[in-house]
Parts: C-alpha cells; sequence; structure tokens
C-alpha cells in the first residue's frame, strides 16, 4: 500500500533529514506530513511568507503505524503524548497534577512506531487541550473541540525506515496572501465555534480531568470510550 502525502514548507524538501527536527513537536522529532493538499498550503505559509507543498510517496509496507484515531485508543492517550512533548504547558497545580496523571497512565510508548497518525495541535487545538487538563471543559467538549476548524489528521514519520520508503513526487508553490489567509480564518472559526460550545453547560454527567483522576481511571477504562 502507498500513501500520497504533503509536507508544507518554506522551501523544497526532495529529500528529508531523518532525525531533524523540533523534540517539542507533537510527537517529537520526525517529518510532519498530511494527506491533505490545501492544509499543506496553509502550513507552508504559518509565518506569512510564500512557501511550498511537498509531494511524496510513502510505500506503507513492513511499516508499523500507530494510527491514534483508531478505536483501540482514545483522545487521552494523544493528550499523554502531547504533555510529554510539549515544552510549554500552563502552570497551575491541577494542571501539573493532571499532566503527571495522563503521563503516568494514558501514555503510549511512541518509540517501536515507524509512522505516527493523530490530530495536529495548532495553537488554537493546543488551547482546547489545555482546558481540558485545567479542568475547564469536560471530556466530551475537548472530542467536540477536536473537530473543529476540520483540521485533520498528520501522518509523522519516525523511523529511518519510514524515512527510506518515502519518494519525492513534486511540488506545488503557495502564496501567502491566499493560505495564511486561510490558515487564520480557520482558526479564528475554529475558536469561534469553540467559545461557543464551551459556553454551553456541561451535562451532569459529563467527565472532566479532575473526575479521572478521582475515580484512578485508567486506559480502556469504559467510561472514556
Amino acid at each position: 500500500m502507498k500513501k500520497i502525502l504533503f509536507h508544507g514548507s518554506e522551501k523544497v524538501i526532495i529529500k528529508p533529514t531523518y532525525r531533524k527536527g523540533s523534540l517539542s513537536n507533537d510527537y517529537g522529532r520526525g517529518f510532519y506530513c498530511t494527506e491533505s493538499l490545501e492544509l499543506a498550503k496553509e502550513w507552508a505559509c504559518a509565518k506569512d511568507i510564500d512557501g511550498y507543498a511537498n509531494q511524496y510517496e510513502l510505500d506503507m509496507s513492513g511499516l508499523s503505524v500507530l494510527h491514534l484515531n483508531s478505536p483501540k485508543y482514545n483522545i487521552l492517550n494523544w493528550l499523554a503524548i502531547l504533555a510529554d512533548n510539549r515544552t510549554y504547558w500552563e502552570k497551575s497545580s491541577i494542571s501539573e497534577q493532571a499532566k503527571k496523571y495522563l503521563e503516568d497512565n494514558f501514555l503510549l510508548d511512541i518509540n517501536p512506531y515507524d509512522v505516527i497518525i493523530g490530530y495536529r495541535a495548532d495553537d488554537s487545538y493546543f488551547s482546547f487541550a489545555q482546558d481540558f487538563v485545567s479542568n475547564t471543559i469536560s471530556l466530551k467538549q475537548l472530542e467536540k473541540a477536536m473537530h473543529l476548524g476540520k483540521l485533520g489528521e498528520q501522518v509523522v514519520l519516525k523511523s529511518q525506515k519510514a524515512f527510506e520508503q518515502l519518494q519525492f513526487l513534486d511540488y506545488f508553490p503557495a502564496q501567502k496572501e491566499e493560505y495564511f489567509a486561510k490558515k487564520k480564518f480557520r482558526d479564528k472559526e475554529a475558536r469561534k465555534e469553540y467559545r461557543g460550545s464551551k459556553g454551553q453547560n456541561a451535562d451532569m454527567y459529563d467527565i472532566f480531568m479532575l473526575d479521572i483522576m478521582r475515580e484512578g481511571m485508567k486506559n480502556n477504562d469504559a467510561r472514556l470510550q
């Protein structure tokens, strides 16, 4: 099976470099891609400069894939990985305890995997995650928020094997006048929808981060599905 991927960048990248990139990205060091050409163009212009959507073909044969949005996992697995990798996190006693609880009980070992598929935590989405950790919104509200703005999934190459099975195909210019504006609009709309949903009263049976800690909920708990 082969998958067509796009990577947004300020430059054309014919051969991505293994083990390059920031350790504090969503899933640590890796090559971050999307299956959407339009999203890649937005990410390419994230700094309000022109960029490129680089197109690749990834041969998935023999690759070990961690798909965080599959039924096997829940959103807390994604959140625990995010908490483990992101260097900035809201500083409060509840948030710090919640971050440690997530890492102790929901953090997956991502090292054995060649490829990770999961949510992308742009600024607005990261703020949604922080609201949940600080007990401002419920788990149900967080799950709903992650679909706002239709950000989609990102595909991250983690291993040397995955890099070796990636082939450059083409590149597509992205103009900042169009795609920086689109990125800002997408983020603005996501935040607007989020504020609206956040203002709605949570159901009395909704689960909050404090409930998870107090009840000692762990991975595979039926209440989290």
